[in-house]
């Protein structure tokens, strides 16, 4: 039986009623900055449950321009995560700010414990990364931000309703990015993305930073950038968000059963489940012994696993020779031990199952 990874097809199949809400929004021509887009940002900051949210074109652009927001520019430091997908530090690099990696734990998050020392006078902000759906454990991030005067921007790209300590993602910091990437667990049909924050000035900031720092058609208070969410993609948006929650649920069922499933094999280990924590597993990952074997496998048998990611960020040809000197023993450690595999809302018992016992004669 063969086991996808992309759901989409799925998830698109049978929406008549999404169809004729496209439809009639097409006949208005409220393309940009248009009504449902501004229903959507109301709508995500309940779920959040933040004062503010504003749709830009990425969940990239959501952390570039939270940051620049909040005055992180040329020749500031940011921490964040040694392990992270490339948009985090592109985002920090494209503000001219330099990015400062720090090691992660078995949750795939930062080391909290290893923040303070990398704190420097240069330093401004600190971007914890909720990877793959846990959650960075923010009370620690929040005392060292106050304590140092530095701004929080959650990355909660993969992570949304998530929590830590009965709080959710995004509600921690300054402001936080969520990305709608079509395989994100709140998605739509392209690139997209929403910044939350409770600061009015910020929100303000913020929204003339998306649309060319534009106060009126003739009016340019600051420079900017072209970063709206697209209209039609929020009616998208608003026709997916009320099932963000039972979403977030049935991965967690899943998860479960795929972790019950693992348990049973000793060469597969299940990472940390924290007790006080929502993970929502954007990406479902384990440690397999033999990881590269197990994945040529797995594909082979048509389970479409993956590896979230082969090759640390701090090691890509793209940040040149900078970081090789640097020592980040549990990131390198995961990269060449993790694997990931299906776990989307979509999945049936019996393909999980598959998963499963693919992975029990592989071993066996």
């Amino acid at each position: 039986m063969a086991v996808r990874y992309s759901y989409l097809s799925q998830q698109f199949e049978d929406c008549p009623e999404l169809w004729d809400e496209l439809k009639k929004f097409v006949r208005t021509g409220d393309f940009t900055l248009g009504k449902p887009l501004y229903e959507f940002e109301d709508n995500f900051a309940s779920l959040i449950g933040r004062k503010f949210a504003i749709g830009v074109n990425s969940g990239t652009d959501a952390i570039k321009i939270a940051l620049r927001a909040l005055g992180v520019g040329v020749g500031d430091e940011v921490i964040t995560a040694a392990n992270t997908f490339v948009a985090t530090v592109g985002a920090i690099v494209e503000i001219g700010a330099v990015p400062v990696f720090i090691d992660v734990d078995e949750t795939f998050c930062m080391n909290v414990d290893l923040i303070e020392q990398a704190i420097t006078p240069k330093s401004k902000a600190i971007v914890p990364v909720h990877f793959t759906g846990y959650m960075t454990k923010m009370d620690k991030v929040i005392d060292l931000a106050k304590k140092y005067g530095l701004v929080v921007v959650e990355d909660a790209c993969q992570s949304i309703l998530a929590e830590w300590n009965g709080k959710k993602a995004g509600t921690w910091g300054d402001a936080a990015a969520f990305s709608l990437h079509p395989l994100k667990n709140l998605n739509v049909w392209s690139d997209g993305g929403v910044i939350v924050t409770d600061n009015a000035d910020l929100d303000k900031k913020i929204r003339l930073l998306r649309n060319h720092g534009l106060i009126s058609r003739d009016h340019v208070e600051i420079l900017g950038y072209n970063s709206r969410l697209d209209t039609f993609q929020a009616v998208v948006a608003n026709w997916l968000l009320p099932q963000a929650l039972d979403i977030s649920n049935k991965r967690i069922i899943n998860a479960k059963k795929l972790d019950d499933f693992f348990n049973k094999i000793p060469q597969i280990k299940v990472p940390e489940r924290t007790k006080d924590m929502r993970i929502v597993y954007h990406l479902y990952i384990v440690f397999a012994e033999r990881r590269d074997e197990l994945l040529k496998f797995c594909l082979n048998r048509e389970i479409e696993a993956k590896v979230h990611y082969p090759i640390p960020i701090y090691k890509q040809k793209a940040l040149g020779n900078k970081y090789n000197s640097m020592n980040f023993p549990v990131t390198d450690s995961q990269a060449k031990n993790i694997i990931s595999f299906p776990c989307d809302q979509h999945l049936n018992d019996s393909q999980l199952e598959e998963i499963a016992n693919s992975v029990k004669e592989f071993y066996s």
